[in-house]
This record gives C-alpha cells, structure tokens and sequence, in this order.
C-alpha cells in the first residue's frame, strides 16, 4: 500500500547543503511531534484501567481475603474463582488491545496505471468509471449512499464490504465496528471475538467482586467489624465493582444483540447499501449462523480468547444471491415459502462456502440453474430463493 513520504524526508537541497524548501520541513516537524503527543495521550484511559484493575487485585487479594475473611475455607473458595475471572478477563483485555486491525489485502489496490489516472482526473464520473473497472474482479456487494463504489483516498484503495476508514488509526479496517479508547485501538474483524470476551469476563469480574465483598461492605458500614487500613479498600472496591458492572453490562447486552443481528455498531446507525437499495439485515443469516460467523464452528473455543472467527474479513455471504451485472458477483436475500438451494456462481470466497454449506442441496441445483437461464433473457437479474433461518 502506497503511503506518501512526509515533507521533511522530500526535501531537495542546493549545492550548499540549503533546502530549497525550508519552511515545509519546519511545518511538518510540529505536526509530527503534535501526533506523537496524541499517540502517547491515547493511552491515558488504558493506563487508567490498568491501575484500577491492579489496585482491586491488592484490594481483594490481600485486604479482603487475607487481613479481613478469618474462615480458611472461605478464603480458599474466592481466591481460586477470583484468580479465575482475573486471568481471563487480563488475557482477554490483552488481545483486544494488542491484535492488529486486518487491513484490504493488496487485490484492493488500484493498479499502478489506473492509480495514476484516477489521481489525474478531476471529474468524479471518469473517477468513478475508474474504479467500475477495476472493481469488476472483486467481490463487492455494496456501495455507497450514492449507489458509487467505496474507495478510500487516504489508503487509496477500494473498500471491501463492511470495511471503514478509522482517522484515530489512520488506516482502512475490515469489518470496523468502532475505535475504543479504552483499548486504544480499532475494533473489528480481527479481535470483535475479543472484545466480546473481554466485556463478558469483566462483567463477570466485576459482578464475583461486587458479590463476594457485599457482606463485608455491610459489615464495615454498620461497625460490626473494627475500624482497619481494610475498611477503606472494601468500602470502596464495592462502589467500584458496582459502577462498573452496571456500565459494562449496558454495553455488553447491545453488542450481544448486533452479534445476534450480525451487524456493526456502524451499520446499526447506517444500514449498508447493495445493489437493490440499503438492507439492515442484509448481512444476517439467521441466528445460529450469526453467532458462528464471530465465534466460529468448535463450541469448545468460543469462551476462549483465540481467534475462530470464520472468513476472511474480506467477503461475507448476504442474504440474498443476485448475479450482478456489471460483475460475477453474488449476493443473498431470504425468499420466504421457497425451497432452498446454492448457485456455485464465482466467486465464493471459502468463508461464504463455509458458512453457506449447510444450505446446500445438490440434487436441485440443476434444476435451478436450468430455470435461471431461460430467465436471464427477460430480466437483467435472476433471483435463487435461498432458506433463511429467523
């Protein structure tokens, strides 16, 4: 991916070892160093949830266990279910936080003649007519408001489906749902898994904290236990532990529900735009299918914070299958009352075979197929009814 050199690294000098262009560097290097502030100040909100999150494993660990609890059996019992929740809520934090956003893969880019011709045209149709042809290879299903193909100029390539442009990390990321401070990072198709996990695990955190302390925050409130150094850590990990779980539960509950609709936290506010005009739900498969597409096919991974989400972030199956007339491209729409069945229409990525392989019936995909064509001379579009689960 082709990325302009700042000013400074361009500059051209004289025969005395002058820069030609002097005021461009000094322009750029407060602009640099501005950026590297805001890199560095973005790492604020997880440096404050780092020290939370250590400060409630001394709070728990040693003033509530180990200098309040005096029952030996009880200290055991929390402290093996506290290591627990903490374990997997830290390993989960960890790879949302340090997974690299998944970038177009470089069969996005324009090719260098094309770069260069769309770069010198100035009219937005023969842009447009630029990007048509070079997109006739990809398989892209949706488009713009405009009905245009989706080309980011600042990474200068075309965008895959459900793709967006994040200016905090200044890159194109595959199936962006939202950047996070609190991860100081993107969330999308390479760690959404993650950030699920990571909720549901300090969810679970704060609620076993909030459980485990209620009685001994009660206790320290009505003076039934003496004053000590612990009271103020218990009186307080509890208030924490609450406000907490109160604020992660809300987020957590809605990004169960768009994992369940299969959409983004961007596509819940703007519906993606196909062919046929914008479709909320036209990246969902049915429940099941949905769950699968974050978590994958083995159960047995899915509370493990280890990457089985199906596809490649770069091709996701619709609902419904139009061939596409400008491209070899398909797309899936549900049709209600209709037997199901699959076109093997090119190309189908191995993630849209995947996850569309129980929807397949061989024994009628030649029939379908037979009655299409002598449909395709009346109507630019066939239509294959697929089964849709609700």
């Amino acid at each position: 991916m082709f990325r302009p050199l700042p000013v400074s690294f361009c500059s051209v000098t004289s025969g005395r070892g002058h820069s030609l262009f002097p005021s461009r560097g000094r322009k750029m290097a407060p602009t640099h160093v501005l950026r590297c502030c805001q890199r560095g100040l973005a790492w604020i909100p997880v440096i404050f949830i780092a020290l939370v999150v250590c400060w409630s494993y001394y709070a728990y660990v040693v003033e509530l266990c180990i200098f309040t609890i005096t029952s030996i059996g009880e200290q055991i019992v929390y402290l093996i279910f506290f290591h627990l929740s903490f374990i997997m809520f830290v390993w989960s934090y960890w790879k949302t936080i340090f997974t690299k956003p998944a970038n177009p893969s470089k069969e996005f880019c324009l090719p260098k003649a094309e770069k260069e011709r769309y770069e010198k045209e100035e009219r937005p149709e023969s842009q447009q007519e630029i990007l048509w042809r070079a997109a006739t290879s990809l398989p892209l299903y949706t488009r713009t408001g405009a009905g245009a193909i989706r080309y980011c100029d600042r990474c200068q390539v075309i965008k895959p489906d459900r793709c967006h442009h994040c200016s905090a990390c200044d890159m194109c990321v595959l199936k962006m749902d939202h950047h996070c401070p609190w991860v100081n990072n993107c969330v999308g198709f390479s760690n959404y898994k993650f950030f699920i996990l990571f909720l549901a695990y300090s969810l679970l955190y704060c609620l076993f904290i909030a459980a485990t302390v209620l009685q001994y925050f009660i206790k320290f409130w009505t003076n039934e236990l003496p004053d000590t150094h612990a009271k103020f850590h218990v009186l307080f990990l509890f208030f924490v532990a609450a406000m907490f779980c109160i604020s992660i539960l809300s987020l957590f509950s809605y990004h169960l529900w768009l994992v369940g609709k299969n959409r983004s936290t961007i596509e819940a506010f703007r519906a993606p735009v196909f062919r046929t005009g914008s479709d909320k739900n036209g990246f969902s498969l049915g429940f099941r299918k949905n769950i699968a597409q974050v978590f994958g096919d083995q159960k047995k991974y899915w509370l493990l914070p280890v990457f089985t989400s199906q596809g490649d972030g770069l091709t996701f199956p619709t609902r419904l299958v139009n061939v596409d007339a400008e491209q070899a491209t398909v797309t899936l729409h549900p049709e209600p009352n209709k037997s199901s069945a699959d076109v093997p229409v090119s190309p189908l990525s191995e993630s849209q075979n995947r996850l569309l392989s129980n929807e397949q019936h061989a024994n009628n995909t030649g029939d379908h197929l037979a009655n299409n064509t002598l449909k395709s001379a009346e109507s630019e579009t066939i239509t294959i009814s697929m089964e849709s689960e609700s």
